[in-house]
């Protein structure tokens, strides 16, 4: 049985299933999808933010973040995958160069200070959401996380975020562009997105 992210099994699921393993115990995925969606919304309404400043926001960061979405699902919430991934045609980070890519990758961060103009800035976070994506780092939650992520980022720049409205596949196809070196669709959904506070 291999599930979404192409893992035929692995020791985050329950045994003969694609069910990740969780603390409610949920057997079922369309019921664990739900519980996510109920759980994270929570989490998310109640985080208050504690960066001000860009250079706070590092990788030790983004994995407070999602510890704090998921605490509630995943004994492993906030940890690193210890597998490898992939979605269709793409494939993310081999679980054993995440901490060295991401290392690399957060130095970039305090740089999108330096953008000369919005059409630079959304150039660049395009670019810089992209190849975190890329990264996946946990085993589940990536998009969730980053998102939060990305909207801590940008107000300490200045900018309130408001997603547009996209489903879930439309996110997918724009970081797929983003694969194959089409960044348009990404940098079309952050120019919707960023308004200057």
């Amino acid at each position: 049985m291999r599930d979404k992210y192409g893992v035929a099994h692995d020791n985050y699921c329950y045994p003969n299933s694609d069910v990740l393993i969780n603390k409610l115990n949920i057997r079922n995925i369309e019921d664990l999808a739900e519980a996510e969606t109920e759980f994270t919304t929570l989490r998310y309404k109640e985080y208050r933010s504690e960066s001000s400043s860009i250079n706070r926001f590092t990788f030790d960061h983004l994995k407070e973040l999602h510890h704090h979405l998921f605490q509630d699902l995943y004994e492993w919430a906030g940890e690193i995958r210890t597998i490898d991934i992939s979605k269709g045609e793409t494939r993310f980070c081999t679980s054993s160069r995440i901490e060295a890519e991401a290392t690399q990758l957060f130095t970039q961060i305090p740089t999108l200070n330096n953008a000369l103009n919005r059409n630079a800035l959304v150039q660049r976070v395009a670019d810089l959401y992209c190849e975190i994506n890329l990264l996946h780092p946990f085993r589940e939650g990536n998009g969730r996380t980053q998102r939060l992520f990305f909207e801590e980022v940008m107000f300490s720049l200045g900018y309130d975020v408001t997603w547009p409205p996209l489903s879930q596949e439309q996110w997918i196809e724009a970081n797929v562009a983003g694969v194959f070196l089409n960044l348009n669709p990404l940098e079309h959904i952050f120019e919707q997105a960023l308004r200057k506070i």
